[in-house]
C-alpha cells in the first residue's frame, strides 16, 4: 500500500481520505458488535459474564490474538 499524503490508495489506486473511512469501519464495528445482543441477549448477557471471570492475562492474550487476526484481515483484504 503506497502511502499518499493525508489519505492512501487502494487497489484501484483512488486517493481516499483517512477522515472518511474512519466513520465508515467504527459504523460496521457497532453494527457487528450489536448482533449478539440483538439475536441473543440472554446467551450475550452469559458470555459477558463469563468474559468478567477471566484473569488479565487471558484477557491480553485474547485483545492480542484479536488485533493479529484484524492486522492479517486487513492485509488480505489489501
Amino acid at each position: 500500500m503506497t502511502l499518499y499524503r493525508h489519505g492512501f490508495f487502494l487497489g484501484d489506486h483512488k486517493s481516499v481520505e483517512f477522515w472518511q473511512v474512519l466513520p465508515a469501519a467504527l459504523a460496521l464495528v457497532f453494527v457487528i458488535e450489536g448482533i449478539l445482543p440483538f439475536l441473543s441477549p440472554a446467551r450475550w448477557r452469559a458470555m459477558m459474564m463469563t468474559v468478567a471471570r477471566l484473569d488479565d492475562s487471558s484477557l491480553r492474550r485474547f485483545g492480542l490474538v484479536s488485533m493479529v487476526f484484524g492486522v492479517l484481515l486487513l492485509y488480505l483484504v489489501n
